[in-house]
């Protein structure tokens, strides 16, 4: 196992760009590094990471709550509009644009996390590419390989010594642990609704790889096809919420908790995603940071962000057969790839400006 760096004496006294006040360096390196090993949007981790080394749990709590009550407030909000006011001719023309243009900062989102994390590894590229047309032939992103794919790369760069003594007959104990783990990946709906939101975006938080977007598939499959909480055009929705507003993408949880079981379905879906990575940073931080470097933990990761890069393509695949239906937002769609591909223009600015073709055109 790697062995830990010892803390720089040196401290951050004025917050720059990126660093916090009173932060040491060798903190806030660490830090960062927990948000790009770890599942969960790098932002939240380090709120929260930064706490903990402050206060101790309590201290993440209290970081992690300020860091996302601004956002669950104003996702809040414009859920309680949404549900109110969706089938008014106006909303639905608004959606009708924002919808592709959304498709388009999805797509762009999967070819940026698999250039990011696949680059010239053609094993990597060859994970994203099956499960790219897995999800899409099958419509469903199939979470156990996320693991599958993780141990797969431990075999491959970081075996431990007994798999290397057994050679390929050492594959059968990787795959018997992702057998294991795939009960603990099924949310039944039996136990009530508010029940059910908690469990399954407690799993979703736990699959959170590389971007805040790889949830999308995940979640689609269970809350459109398994649970039937929502169509896919008010799924697509709430995506387009937790992208517009300030915060990380995964506060559309929120979104989709009002909708399913209203203020009670809002809390509960919002606690339960973040759930898994505030015991990411308490429980499990500083074995992270100190063993970081270990090429298991890096070929996991390496190994499930591949997976997640090819589910949001997969995915944009299954979502926009049903989202792009056709002249006008294939236009859309296509003009927001440009935009997204030649100015790089922000993801809020780009959904304004599909809701505002899509209020011209519909």
């Amino acid at each position: 196992m790697g062995v830990r760096r010892p803390y720089r004496q040196r401290r951050v006294h004025a917050a720059g760009p990126g660093r916090t006040a009173g932060l040491g360096e060798a903190e806030f390196l660490d830090g960062v590094a927990l948000g790009q090993t770890m599942p969960g949007p790098l932002a939240a981790q380090f709120v929260m990471w930064v706490g903990f080394l402050r206060k101790g749990w309590a201290g993440a709590l209290a970081t992690a709550a300020t860091f996302i009550a601004p956002s669950f407030l104003l996702v809040l909000a414009v859920a309680v509009i949404y549900a109110r006011y969706s089938g008014l001719a106006m909303v639905q023309s608004l959606f009708y644009g924002i919808a592709p243009a959304v498709m388009a900062i999805i797509a762009i989102a999967a070819w940026k996390l698999a250039r990011l994390t696949n680059r010239r590894d053609t094993r990597l590229w060859v994970i994203s590419a099956v499960l790219a047309v897995v999800t899409a032939v099958s419509g469903a992103e199939i979470a156990v390989l996320f693991i599958a794919a993780g141990l797969l790369m431990i075999a491959l760069d970081g075996p431990p010594r007994w798999l290397r003594r057994s050679g390929q007959a050492g594959l059968l104990p990787a795959a018997a642990l992702a057998r294991a783990a795939a009960p603990w990946l099924v949310v039944t709906a039996s136990a009530g609704v508010l029940v059910s939101l908690g469990l399954f975006f407690l799993k979703a938080g736990a699959f959170i790889f590389g971007s805040g977007l790889a949830i999308v598939p995940f979640l689609r499959e269970g809350v459109v096809v398994q649970h039937h909480w929502l169509t896919s055009r008010q799924f697509i929705d709430a995506v387009a919420m937790g992208l517009i507003t300030p915060g990380p993408v995964v506060i559309t949880a929120t979104f989709i908790g009002y909708l399913v079981a209203g203020l009670p379905g809002a809390l509960v879906a919002t606690a339960a995603i973040f759930i898994p990575i505030y015991l990411g940073v308490t429980v499990s931080g500083r074995w992270f940071i100190r063993h970081r470097d270990h090429p298991q933990i890096k070929a996991f990761v390496k190994g499930a962000t591949a997976v997640a890069a090819g589910a949001i393509a997969g995915a944009v695949v299954v979502l926009g057969r049903q989202i792009i239906i056709d002249v006008p937002t294939t236009a859309i769609a296509l003009f927001s790839l440009g935009l997204l591909l030649w100015r790089k223009i922000p993801e809020p600015v780009l959904v304004a400006l599909g809701a505002v073709a899509g209020i011209l055109i519909h």
